[in-house]
């Protein structure tokens, strides 16, 4: 039988986070333990609160790291039309949510106000609108002030629709996110120099 590889801090930290998403994701987060979350990991609870001194600490680990991802996983590019833009970015996340829903819920209802989440997810609320920004068809230094705002706006509005809708599936999902797009369109064209979707609203199967 080959030795047991000694992994690193960086490995072990990783296979926490891997573990502590896991169970966050299964479960409300009142009822994961970290003791549970060092069990399934295979280290015994020093070890954990060593990388991790409380739960509130391992679930920021955990949102930080998702965000991260997410933000990786959105491409913005001038190249594609805004519409399928939007449309990829809400799909990506939209699959996060569904896929984490408890996970989604603790950070926006049970840790609501609390400043570590909130800023985990303000930071990535303003990174998705800087790439916006950086894409869109803007007049002038006043209009992107004019819309930097209307999507700071818009990007709250599809965050609380979006948990809402976590707790109460009153759509589909198709619904949610073309009604996150729509709003987002009709929202920013008075004040761009173009119309960015011009064939949007569209009928029928997208």
């Amino acid at each position: 039988m080959p030795p047991r590889q000694r992994l690193t801090a960086a490995d072990r930290r990783a296979r926490l986070l891997e573990t502590g998403a896991r169970l966050f994701a299964a479960q409300p987060y009142a009822d994961v333990s970290m003791e549970e979350v060092a069990g399934e990991a295979g280290v015994s609870r020093a070890l954990l609160y060593r990388h991790f001194p409380s739960k509130h600490a391992l679930f920021a680990a955990v949102y930080q790291q998702a965000a991260d991802q997410l933000l990786a996983g959105t491409h913005l590019d001038p190249s594609r039309s805004l519409v399928d833009q939007l449309i990829q970015g809400m799909d990506v996340h939209l699959d996060y949510f569904t896929a984490n829903r408890h996970a989604v819920l603790a950070a926006n209802r049970v840790l609501a106000g609390d400043p570590v989440i909130q800023t985990i997810m303000t930071n990535e609320l303003d990174a998705l609108r800087a790439r916006l920004l950086a894409v869109l068809p803007l007049a002038d230094a006043e209009a992107r002030d004019a819309v930097s705002g209307v999507l700071k706006s818009w990007l709250v509005f599809v965050q609380v629709l979006c948990v809402d809708w976590l707790t109460h599936e009153t759509c589909t999902r198709t619904q949610l996110r073309d009604i996150c797009v729509g709003a987002a369109l009709g929202a920013l064209r008075p004040l761009l120099t173009e119309d960015p979707a011009p064939d949007w609203p569209r009928h029928g199967n997208h």
